[in-house]
């Protein structure tokens, strides 16, 4: 039962992950991005992130490190953790330029237009390794909620699904107008989607032989801080850059209905 359990688990963390490769399908078949929709979606993901870290992960940290820990340490642990996972995922975020940060899309067709070839080819090649760098912690997430809770496994891979298919047009964009190749952009791409799952196989073999209660609630705090750091600082800021300050807000409160309503249907 458990071998189902783990296999579940990475089946959701390699779909989280290789939704980059839609991302990359789309940018070739759309002539413009439609930004109302991808404001909309970023705003849903982040709400949906938001909201099951606060109200489920958290939770469940909490309630597992309280159990091995005591009400009044473990309460304190969990916020620790929690805030750990901030500042774990903020330092990966500072060793990632701005320019070559997957969230920072750009408007890659008058950079093509001007001949900038050479930062188009650079600005591709960067945005993948940030994105498999970014989804490393990310696939560990997915594949510690689903291994802890298959109906928040799902929950956690389709909200990080939705905001990896930005970061495929992020790679393919500039890399397919700085080569004129579909084959290899659409390439790139999806195989940085792959850190995800590698990132929850490294994380689980390591950690599986130290998985206690404390483990567990520490790991899981720490994933709801990159959630709700993810959300903030990458997810709103393009939702409300490339869509109406209201479609972000209503995609975001829609994702934490979505949520809200499959946590009380399936509790």
């Amino acid at each position: 039962m458990e071998g189902n359990n783990v296999l579940f688990a990475f089946a959701l963390t390699l779909f989280a992950g290789l939704s980059t490769g839609i991302g990359s399908a789309l940018a070739f078949y759309t002539k413009k991005t439609n930004k109302k929709f991808l404001s909309a979606a970023l705003g849903f993901s982040a709400g949906v992130m938001i909201y099951v870290s606060m109200i489920e992960i958290f939770v469940k940290a909490r309630d597992s490190l309280e159990l091995a820990m005591g009400p009044q340490k473990g309460y304190l642990v969990t916020t620790l953790a929690f805030f750990g996972g901030i500042a774990l995922i903020g330092l990966i975020d500072k060793f990632v330029p701005s320019f070559e940060n997957p969230h920072e899309l750009r408007d890659v067709t008058d950079m093509e237009e001007r001949g900038e070839k050479q930062e188009l080819l650079r600005m591709g090649m960067f945005s993948a390794l940030a994105i498999a760098i970014h989804n490393f912690p990310e696939g560990l997430a997915t594949f510690t909620g689903a291994l802890q809770d298959p109906t928040l496994g799902v929950s956690i891979a389709v909200a990080i699904a939705i905001h990896n298919i930005p970061e495929g047009i992020a790679v393919s964009v500039p890399l397919y107008f700085a080569t004129g190749d579909k084959k290899k952009a659409f390439r790139l791409s999806f195989l940085s989607g792959l850190s995800e799952p590698v990132g929850a196989i490294i994380g689980y073999f390591i950690l599986r032989t130290f998985m206690t209660d404390t483990t567990f609630g520490i790991i899981f705090a720490g994933v709801a801080g990159i959630m709700v750091y993810i959300s903030l600082d990458e997810l709103l800021p393009t939702a409300e850059k490339y869509g109406e300050h209201h479609i972000a807000i209503w995609g975001l409160i829609a994702g934490m209905a979505v949520m809200a309503s499959s946590l009380v249907l399936f509790a």
